[in-house]
């Protein structure tokens, strides 16, 4: 039995002590680690390629310059997400993918060798909540679905706000709650018969997937999460609704 002054949080739809979180999480990605991808795709129906187009597209990494362009790409370990931003900035950008999760930067790390820019992106193994970079370090910071799994969102965002640089943009995309009925009633109902299902028959267990459907339900509705950022310190703060809402894109400014 939990004491009552002990710090709960959210795993899935069930309540563990704050510190067990992200052992349980790392546990999901261990098993799903070289199968990231065609996870994505069955959450989303394969159209989280796109939502991940677009992030990088509203992230616009300058092709040249005169000085460094330096982005960490958090909870990016597979190198999806730093791969479009390399691509994007024709082998320009200085891109670090950082994960706690060690399987994942295994995979992005053997991915990576197959890069169009191959050799331009540094892996670093971090906690999103107490990053090993110096202050005003980067002149982006992106999360694409993956701010739910941190334990405590808030220290993450504080410590995004510290590595920028003045002027540097925070991004993240995360899955949301669709406002068009019909296609929340849809998906609502694909997210809690379908999606574990075919997770069991692809990686012969269906817990990781069911944990993923619940977080999703358990994570803030933009309003909210707009106002979390806001409360790290960023400015100028809009998120933009992708699919009906079924996923927004976040942003901030630190000024």
């Amino acid at each position: 039995m939990m004491s009552e002054k002990q710090q709960t949080t959210h795993f899935g739809a069930k309540q563990v002590p704050m510190e067990e979180k992200q052992g349980l999480v790392n546990e999901v990605f261990d098993g799903v680690a070289s199968r990231y991808d065609l996870m994505n795709d069955l959450m989303s129906a394969g159209v989280h390629r796109l939502w991940k187009d677009a992030l990088v597209a509203k992230l616009n990494p300058p092709r040249s310059g005169t000085r460094p362009y330096r982005v960490l790409d958090m909870a990016g370990g597979s190198g999806d997400i730093g791969e479009r931003i390399v691509n994007a900035s024709h082998g320009y950008a200085q891109v670090v993918i950082s994960d706690i999760n060690q399987e994942m930067l295994n995979e992005g790390v053997s991915r990576e060798k197959n890069w169009r820019f191959s050799g331009t992106a540094e892996f670093v193994r971090a906690d999103a909540q107490d990053l090993p970079f110096e202050d005003n370090s980067f002149n982006a910071y992106t999360i694409a679905v993956g701010i739910r799994n941190v334990p405590q969102i808030d220290l993450a965002l504080k410590e995004a706000y510290r590595v920028l640089k003045r002027g540097g943009k925070f991004l993240c995309l995360e899955f949301s709650q669709p406002d068009v009925p019909i296609l929340s009633e849809i998906y609502d109902s694909f997210s809690t018969n379908v999606i574990p299902k075919i997770g069991k028959v692809v990686t012969g267990n269906a817990d990781p997937y069911t944990y993923l459907v619940e977080s999703i339900r358990q994570f803030p509705n933009p309003e909210k999460f707009s106002s979390i950022i806001e409360e790290a310190g960023f400015k100028r703060v809009t998120h933009t609704p992708l699919s009906g809402n079924i996923a927004a894109i976040h942003c901030g400014i630190k000024i």
